[in-house]
């Protein structure tokens, strides 16, 4: 129970940390503080204990990793189709994109192989809502600064 106090009061300050850190719109992006309270805010909310924790992020941090990498990909595709294209070109885009789809769908499946090893399932159905909730949370953190609060 200690634990997860510290976990709450380590995710406050990350959030407050971020706040601050991002208030100033001229200031970059804090990758570090946003990794931090990511990390505080998922690992409190999946209740995940220590020997958990300590074999959850390094697989976690992995799927992130390649997931933006395809997501990257993906982005790209769409941008490469806004100009005036051939049919071919098309087709191939297309195709390219379902190739891509298929990598995320084969990369998700080996997550949630990996990871189930090592949270339960619920803790793992769990994770993909409790990710959504945290990047909310940044969005309208990030609205309230832009609104001057």
């Amino acid at each position: 129970m200690k634990t997860s106090r510290y976990l709450l009061i380590l995710m406050m300050l990350c959030f407050s940390s971020l706040a601050l850190a991002q208030r100033d719109q001229n200031q970059r992006f804090d990758k570090e503080k946003f990794e931090t309270a990511r990390v505080a805010f998922i690992t409190n909310r999946l209740d995940l204990k220590t020997d958990q924790a300590e074999k959850f992020w390094p697989i976690f941090n992995k799927f992130n990793d390649d997931r933006e990498s395809i997501m990257t990909k993906l982005s790209e595709i769409s941008k490469e189709s806004e100009g005036n294209i051939s049919e071919n070109d098309a087709k191939s885009l297309i195709n390219k994109r379902l190739e891509l789809q298929e990598e995320l769908l084969k990369l998700d499946q080996k997550f949630m192989s990996e990871v189930t090893k090592v949270i339960t399932n619920k803790q793992a159905l769990a994770l993909g809502g409790i990710s959504r909730d945290f990047a909310r949370q940044i969005y309208r953190m990030n609205n309230q600064r832009g609104r001057g609060n």
